[in-house]
């Protein structure tokens, strides 16, 4: 067999997501790619061997690279496994936050001057008169900060719990109380996800709602702790709490009943037998079920957020006085129930996406994660007669 430098056989997946090398590397996996390579360096005559022939171990010899075959897995609930989490929810929760911008400028802003940006086409036009196309995206630099450390904690750690939780439980207790599971889990992920998030929302906020405080993350951070203090910056994070853990615990929890209703109910065969294709689809269209929910229940708080990021000293009874019990549930809540359905959909679909790219398994469908059972105590065969 041709050895080729490792630098022509990289994968394009970081290698440290996968099992062992010697879990991974297989003859029959890389029959078709060394045939590449022995074609590309003018060996094409060459024969394949149909059986591995065995390599003498060398200490100096170049780590290969192979490009990872359609069987191969991370191990489940391995520290792999939890990496792959890690960076799928950052691409998932980085790229469409950022992605929606306008849609979360113009709802700042009605959530802060209701008199200006009455509605949401009378908000864009406000927007295009006053900044032009560029304005659009105002914030979009910590948004994408922000919300790619949210969701690198807010997945990682929700897989994380959900099996510790499990584990806790115990088989039965496990499976009969799963429900009870993906809302511990995801409400211990969002904890110390918004930790990481905080900063960057405050930021993001103020840029978003007041024209001329900055032009981005750049000037507007120190312009901000100057103002604010560093301490500044998590003087919303009760808020944010309040409004993060309902919609991550809706989000989560909803979404994995809905996915296994979908497939109980309107899909004819088991998950494992269904194409990738369509278990990406139902992932879109469970995240977007759950983004409704999610919308309504952490509205209140969100008005809160942004009214809090917005004015200097202001307190939770400013923001009642001045909102109003009603218009802290309803106002922008329209535009944010678009908004976070269409946010939470492709979330979940980008999530699991990644999942699968790395040779994982897409989320849901299935009964709580198999807790780590004790070991089984071998029986003592029965006293002869």
């Amino acid at each position: 067999m041709v050895q080729a430098d490792s630098s022509t056989r990289r994968s394009v997946i970081p290698r440290f997501l996968y099992c062992p090398a010697s879990a991974a590397v297989g003859t029959t996996k890389s029959l078709v790619f060394d045939g590449f390579l022995l074609a590309r360096d003018g060996g094409a005559t060459a024969s394949l061997p149909s059986s591995p022939s065995p390599e003498p171990p060398n200490d100096e010899a170049p780590e290969q690279f192979l490009v990872p075959a359609p069987k191969e897995k991370i191990e489940l609930y391995s520290p792999q496994f939890y990496a792959a989490c890690t960076a799928g929810g950052i691409a998932s929760c980085g790229l469409t936050h950022t992605a929606v911008t306008p849609l979360d400028l113009v709802k700042c802003n009605m959530q802060i001057n209701p008199e200006k940006y009455k509605s949401i086409s009378s908000g864009f036009g406000v927007l295009l008169k006053e900044q032009a196309i560029r304005g659009f995206f105002r914030g979009w630099v910590p948004t994408l900060l922000g919300y790619s450390a949210q969701g690198a904690c807010k997945f990682g750690f929700y897989e994380f719990f959900k099996k510790y939780y499990s584990d806790i439980a115990g088989p039965e207790n496990a499976a009969k109380y799963k429900t009870l599971i993906y809302l511990a889990g995801s409400a211990s992920a969002e904890v110390i996800a918004d930790i990481a998030l905080c900063p960057m929302e405050a930021v993001k906020v103020r840029v978003q709602t007041q024209p001329g405080f900055a032009r981005g993350l750049s000037d507007g951070l120190p312009k901000f702790v100057k103002s604010e203090g560093a301490l500044g910056l998590y003087k919303g994070i009760v808020p944010l709490w309040g409004r993060q853990i309902p919609y991550t615990m809706m989000k989560f929890a909803s979404f994995e009943t809905v996915v296994e209703m979908i497939y109980k109910h309107a899909v004819p065969k088991p998950k494992d037998q269904c194409s990738k294709e369509l278990q990406l689809g139902i992932s879109f269209a469970g995240g977007y079920i759950a983004g409704v929910f999610c919308a309504v229940v952490s509205h209140p708080a969100d008005n809160l957020v942004s009214f809090l990021n917005n004015a200097k000293g202001a307190t939770v009874g400013d923001a009642v006085r001045k909102l109003g019990v009603w218009g802290l549930f309803t106002r922008g809540l329209p535009l944010r129930i678009v908004m976070i359905g269409t946010l939470t959909g492709a979330q979940w679909g980008i999530y699991d996406a990644f999942k699968v790219l790395v040779g994982l398994p897409t989320t849901g469908g299935v009964n709580a994660p198999v807790p780590a059972r004790a070991p089984a105590v071998a029986s003592r065969p029965a006293p002869a007669k």
